[in-house]
Order: C-alpha cells, then structure tokens, then sequence
C-alpha cells in the first residue's frame, strides 16, 4: 500500500496543468466554428464523396506505412503536392460558391447600425408586394409562365445588361403584360430593384443542383440558379401547372398561394422592427 501511494505521489509530482488564458478559449471557440461550418460545407457539396475518397485512401497509406511499403510511400510523397492542387482545382465551384456565401454573411449588421435613416418601407413597398401577388395568381390562374427576381443587397446588375432596360414602376399590369404570350418581353426574366422593374428578359444562369425533380424546366432551374449565386428571391410562375414557386437561398419552395407568397416577401422587405410589429398586429386583427 506504502509503494502505491508513493507511486501516485511521484505520478501527480509530474503532472503539469498548463495555464489557460482567454485567448485559448476564443480560440477554440473559433476553431469549432470553422470546423462545424467547414464540415456542414463539405457535407452538402460533391466534397463528401471527395472526402470518403480521401479517407480510403489514407487507410492505404497506414498500412502502407506500418507494413513499411517504401515503393507506396515514395509515390505517396512525390504524388502529394499535386493531389492538393487537383483537389482545388476538382472543387473549384463548390469553393467559390462558398466564398461567395461567406461574403454575402453579414456579420456586422447585427451589432452596429450603419444606416440610421432607413425608409420605413423597408427595401420595397408594400404596394410592390401586393403588385407581384396579385399578378403571380393572375397569370397562376391562366398559366402564363413568369420570372420575376427581386434584387437585395447583391447587385443584379451582371444579368440586367443581359436584358431590355424598362424602369417602370411595379404594377400587376406591367408584369402580365410584360410575360403575356408572344410579347416581345415574354420570354427571360425580370428584374425588380426597389419599387421599379428595371429591365425585362434578362438571361439567368441555370442551377445544376442533382436534387432538383426531373420534370422542372428550364424557368424554375433558372430562378434557382440565380439564387445559388446572389442573395436575389425569385418568383416563378410555372406555364405548364400555373403554381407558383419562390427560389431563395438555393431552395426552391413550390405551390404557393397569394397569403404565404406575400410573406415570403415580407420577409425580404428589411422593414424596421417598428414597422414589422405594426404589419403583424394589422394581421391579427384581420384574422381575427
């Protein structure tokens, strides 16, 4: 018993707790931050399948060095460098697109406020929404297909030049007959910036998303392209069913009707928290 506790005594003599400061703490804070996002990242891109790749292949190169496979482990090292620049260049897509979403993060905006004078109608009016409701369930009704993207923060200014310039206040008039069958604006999209329509049959880049269903044409990948690649929500008009669909973020959300429409575009409107509660009391009211 007197040789184990001397044992324990001469153990714990040489444990050394190391200090831990703040910065210690911030940082692996950080770390797990960019770890979880990183993985969340690789997860929903052709990384994952890159990965389970990567991770076979690095069972090989264990065994190759604890079998002491010199041949292996000679190309392993020669093969190196370049297999990192492949990598790169194999996910170049996913890797821009995810710099691309980092730079639209705003991450300041929560904590200071850079424009103390923002309208009380937020990006939009709700005039303007009202106008694009009304004209997505008139043309839904009659199945006049429909493209309308509403700009945000992102400048839509690369896919405007693609178009027909129009500066015209929103109106559901305007829209129908800007997608009315064999206009000369029917076909491509329109750009909304603010309460106006800036430009008509713009030219959007198509999504390649694998998960989207088969029987959606060309206007719905179109409409979620645009919003793989700014932070842009469009609405879609569907020629074939007349329902309407909202892409945004990447996702695109189908059968919408007039009352979850206008919310999906209030939610984008940026109104001040003020007038946010007013419009949602004004909304009980109604119901009730």
């Amino acid at each position: 018993m007197q040789q184990l506790n001397t044992f324990i005594a001469t153990y714990l003599s040489k444990l050394h707790m190391p200090t831990v400061h703040w910065t210690d703490i911030v940082e692996i804070i950080i770390l797990t931050f960019l770890s979880y996002h990183i993985l969340a990242w690789i997860k929903n891109t052709k990384a994952w399948a890159l990965l389970k790749g990567i991770i076979v292949i690095a069972v090989f190169i264990l065994l190759a060095a604890f079998f002491r496979m010199n041949t292996i482990l000679w190309i392993v090292t020669n093969v190196f460098s370049i297999a990192a620049i492949a990598i790169v260049v194999v996910l170049q897509p996913e890797l821009r697109k995810a710099l691309e979403e980092l730079g639209r993060k705003n991450f300041f905006s929560s904590i200071v406020v850079f424009d103390s004078g923002k309208s009380e109608e937020g990006r939009f009016s709700d005039r303007t929404i009202n106008e694009i409701v009304k004209a997505s369930i008139e043309m839904g009704k009659v199945k006049t297909g429909a493209l309308i993207v509403i700009e945000q923060e992102q400048s839509l200014s690369e896919y405007e030049r693609t178009g027909i310039d129009v500066d015209g206040i929103v109106s559901s008039q305007l829209l129908i007959n800007i997608f009315e069958h064999n206009t000369p604006l029917h076909d491509g999209a329109v750009i909304v910036r603010g309460n106006r329509i800036v430009s008509a049959t713009c030219y959007l880049p198509l999504s390649d998303n694998m998960a989207l269903s088969k029987e959606l044409g060309t206007r719905h990948r179109a409409g979620v392209g645009i919003s793989e690649v700014t932070d842009s929500l469009t609405v879609i008009v569907s020629e074939e069913t007349g329902k309407i669909s909202v892409a945004y973020g990447g996702q695109l959300e189908r059968g919408l009707d007039a009352d979850r429409l206008k919310v999906r575009l209030s939610d984008i409107q940026n109104k001040p928290v003020e007038e946010k509660r007013k419009l949602w009391k004004g909304r009980s009211r109604n119901e009730e």
